[in-house]
């Protein structure tokens, strides 16, 4: 099994594992997309520039705060949640969920993910 193959499997294992998720995606930090589990009408590399921006505005404001290294960004919207979070080897794991996800758990599952992807990168 490629590497590839081996963490489009972790995103999938996250989403069937965890109710709530609705969706997620791998990409490097420059916003490449590298596995994911988007659904089919959803533009995968408009998803990557924006994630990647998104997470490039909150390392910005983290430093200017003096708030530290950025853990998550995180969205909230109307209709749920979009969750980033720093993975290894510069990539970002972002999570679409539900508005009734459940945060600390989806937060434990998505670390676990994120431990599992280190394993394999």
């Amino acid at each position: 099994m490629s590497r590839i193959d081996n963490l489009n499997k972790i995103l999938r294992t996250l989403q069937s594992s965890t109710p709530d998720v609705e969706a997620s995606a791998l990409l490097s930090d420059d916003g490449l997309m590298i596995a994911s589990a988007l659904p089919q009408h959803v533009d995968e590399t408009r998803v990557a520039g924006m994630t990647a921006t998104l997470a490039s505005l909150g390392n910005r404001a983290a430093s200017e705060l003096e708030r530290g290294d950025v853990e998550q960004v995180m969205i909230r919207g109307k209709s749920g949640y979009a969750v980033m979070q720093n993975a290894p080897s510069d990539t970002l794991l972002l999570v679409l969920a539900s508005r009734s996800a459940k945060l600390g758990l989806l937060f434990l599952d998505m670390n676990r993910a994120t431990a599992d992807i280190k394993k394999v990168l």
